[in-house]
């Protein structure tokens, strides 16, 4: 009788997998901090980062909502739009009304892109791939202007811009490779379309006829109440994924010593880091193991991954190039494995998953090493 490890592995309740690999963490990490320090580092980081990161996210999150409000109010966004629609179809292989789903996302966040996918009138411009494709064009810029403002404010500048250009590159790998992924898969889908809606056009924003104080007022009120869900979104990813990250990430105390501190950990991250550095730092240009952090911690949510950039700061760990990489992988993968299934779900396709899990998962890799590589050239002017 042939023996089948999948048939094996199916056996055994997952309830079981679940607590072996749980009990199985917490062994490992109790073994080396010593239980007690372990369980007072968990608490004291996760909350450190909720005072004094999380809450610098939110008011970001507030003061780049009202931003993007007061844009949508006054015709900004309609105008950006208009400028970045004839880019569309040379660089992704989109109809220019896709620029719109660029702006909304980069203003606010993922799913910014399936509120739009639902209107009839813009899917009608859509063939089916294309359409199945806006997720990962989408995604790729998700939290754009909270990653950028985040990142101006620890006192980068150029380099966040290096970012998005190296975000856009990834960008393009990722669209139009899932595109050719819907198509390999389902080739009807390259002249079927999107929607049978015969509307033409987007239908126009109709003239508030509101004074304008109280335009401006309803929209920068408006939007700083989007920008606190948007923060209290992301305190269980920043306190979550964060905390078990810099556990692996940062050492002992400066004693050497494990005293229950907030940020102490085992290094297992660097550690793995140091045997596969030659890649990272060839790709990346990363000088320092501690940070593939970022990028591991972008894979779930970005604005977990933003929560580590302080603590980079303070050990002395980043430079201009690792901002500009940040940004680029932050912006392009932006907690891509935690939305993409229900983004493919909401639009019904929840079996091309997989294949838009893999296109950006290369799309965000090649990002971060054009932003290395602009970052070179940059230095060199």
């Amino acid at each position: 009788m042939k023996f089948s490890f999948r048939k094996l592995w199916k056996l055994i309740p997952s309830g079981i997998v679940c607590l072996v690999i749980v009990f199985g963490l917490f062994a490992y990490l109790g073994s080396i901090m010593g239980t007690p320090n372990m369980l007072n580092t968990v608490m004291n980081t996760a909350h450190d980062l909720l005072l004094n990161t999380v809450f610098y996210l939110m008011a970001i999150c507030v003061i780049t909502g009202a931003i993007g409000r007061i844009f949508m109010e006054f015709g900004v966004v309609d105008l950006l739009e208009k400028l970045l629609r004839p880019l569309m179809k040379p660089l992704f292989n989109l109809p220019g009304v896709a620029s719109l789903g660029a702006v909304l996302t980069f203003l606010s966040d993922n799913p910014a892109i399936i509120s739009l996918t639902q209107d009839k009138r813009f899917s009608s411009y859509f063939k089916k791939y294309q359409f199945i494709s806006l997720t990962n064009f989408g995604t790729a810029f998700g939290m754009g202007l909270l990653v950028i403002v985040f990142m101006v404010g620890q006192g980068y500048y150029a380099e966040p811009f290096i970012g998005l250009f190296g975000a856009i590159c990834g960008c393009i790998v990722s669209t139009r490779m899932m595109q050719q992924f819907v198509i390999k898969a389902y080739p009807q889908y390259e002249d079927e379309d999107a929607s049978s809606s015969d509307t033409q056009g987007l239908s126009e924003a109709k003239t508030d006829e509101k004074p304008m104080f109280q335009r401006i007022l309803d929209s920068l009120l408006d939007g700083g109440r989007t920008g606190v869900d948007v923060g209290l979104a992301i305190i269980p990813g920043v306190l979550i994924i964060s905390t078990l990250v810099m556990l692996l990430t940062f050492g002992p105390s400066a004693t050497g010593a494990y005293t229950g501190a907030a940020y102490e950990g085992v290094e297992l991250l660097p550690w793995i880091g140091e045997k596969i550095d030659f890649v990272f730092k060839w790709l990346f240009g990363f000088e320092d193991p501690h940070l593939i952090a970022f990028p591991i911690t972008a894979l779930g949510a970005v604005g977990a991954a933003l929560g580590l950039i302080p603590n980079f700061i303070s050990q002395g760990w980043i430079d201009g190039n690792a901002i500009a990489v940040f940004t680029a992988i932050g912006m392009c993968w932006s907690g891509y494995l935690s939305t993409h299934t229900a983004m493919l779900d909401s639009l019904g396709y929840r079996n091309l998953t997989s294949k838009a899990i893999i296109s950006h998962t290369i799309g965000g890799i090649v990002a971060a090493i054009v932003a290395h590589w602009t970052f070179v050239l940059y230095s060199l002017i």
